[in-house]
Formats: structure tokens, sequence, C-alpha cells
């Protein structure tokens, strides 16, 4: 069967790519990554391959980081340098991105579908929610990623749990955790049986410090939006 993609002029048929037969590294068009294994959509005629998330994400999106506009997917970067800054990771890209044309907003594919509450294995207690940023009153609260290590930005995506005060980059939980953080965990593990708490007043106080912040940072949203006046701009 094959599929009709609008980023692509020939139809797309489904591959199943099996890392043991890999003689080639098949690298997605829409995200830039390499397809190790599983379903793909792809052109085998152009060597266009996609990942099934990437092939079967929506034409637009209404998301909540960006309450005020529409976010259209689009197949490549509009920008005059061909590339944009993903608004959740910080990190750049070149191929699929939602986007708000109207205020230079971009979210990678994947990034567009993180979701508002996860369990990681680097935080066992609670779950942790997802925030778009901090508004510059908080920002001072939250120093460095509990993951990485390394500053967080109050204009970037982040997973938290504010009843721990544990704080990481949205980026850190979405890829590999390093190899040291693996052997200190496992190390720890080893010295005693480490049991999962779920404290519901814990989560539901979590849940809606999250809940607070982003409406906070909605309305500080609405209000710029109403100070704008385009006549300005003639």
């Amino acid at each position: 069967m094959e599929y009709k993609h609008f980023s692509h002029p020939h139809n797309l048929r489904v591959y199943q790519i099996v890392e043991k037969e890999q003689d080639d590294e098949f690298m997605c068009s829409g995200c830039d990554s390499t397809i190790s294994a599983g379903s793909a959509f792809g052109c085998w005629q152009c060597k266009f391959f996609l990942h099934e998330q990437c092939a079967n994400a929506k034409r637009g999106m209404q998301h909540p980081s960006h309450p005020t506009h529409h976010l259209t997917l689009l197949s490549s970067a509009t920008y005059s340098a061909g590339a944009f800054l993903c608004n959740a990771c910080g990190h750049s890209g070149s191929s699929f991105s939602f986007c708000c044309p109207l205020c230079d907003f971009d979210l990678h594919v994947h990034c567009a579908s993180m979701p508002p509450i996860l369990n990681h294995q680097a935080h066992h207690l609670h779950g942790l929610t997802l925030v778009y940023g901090f508004l510059p009153d908080h920002a001072s609260s939250y120093n460095s990623c509990d993951v990485c290590h390394k500053l967080l930005d109050q204009k970037l995506w982040s997973y938290n749990c504010y009843a721990c005060n544990f704080h990481v980059h949205a980026s850190c939980v979405i890829k590999p955790e390093p190899a040291e953080f693996k052997a200190r965990e496992e190390e720890s593990a080893s010295g005693s049986e480490k049991t999962e708490i779920e404290d519901p007043v814990l989560k539901a106080r979590a849940e809606l410090q999250a809940l607070q912040l982003q409406m906070q940072m909605s309305q500080e949203l609405a209000k710029m939006m109403a100070s704008f006046n385009p006549s300005s701009l003639v």
C-alpha cells in the first residue's frame, strides 16, 4: 500500500527497518535523526524516509505553550537561514516543525508531543510536570538541571517536581541518560531495595502549582497581545 505525504512529491511505502540487517543508515527527513528500527514511511527512489511519528504528525495543532495562535506543520524552515530554533528545547532544526510564522515560534515534532506529566527514572518518587518556561518572578528559584547539572533557561521547557524541588531540562528526559548517572543509580540500588512512594497530597500540590504557573504565563501573554498595536508597524 502506498501513501501520499505533503512533504514529498512521490508516494511513500511502509518499510520495516531491522537494525541488524541495516547496511545503510536511514535518516528521517522529518526530524533529521536516525531510524534505527521499526516501521518507516519511505521513497526508496529518493532515499526519503520518515519515522512513523513524523509521517503521521497532524498538519496543524493548537498547543498549550502558544495559546494565542494555531501552529502549522511545515516540511522545512521558512527563515532565510534555512533553519529554526525550537522554543521547547532550544536546539536548531532544518526539517519538520510546528510553526507560528506571526511569532517566529517553532517546535520540533517530538517536542510538540511531549506529555504534560511523565514518570522518569531520574526521579522515582513522583511524576514530573511539564512547564513551558518560567516567569521572571520564579526563575531565580530554579538554578540547574538535576540530570545534566547545566543551567536552566527560563525561556525553555522543563520537567519539574515542585514537592521535591527537582527540575530538569525537557530535552534531558527525552534522551538516554548519561552513563555516569545510570552507574550511580545502580550502585545506590545495590545497597538497598528501592520502593516507589506515591503521595497523593504532594502530587496534587505539585499539579496545582504547575497549573497556577501556566495560568500566570497565559495571562501575561494575553496582556502583551492586548497591548500590541498593529498600526505601529505601518
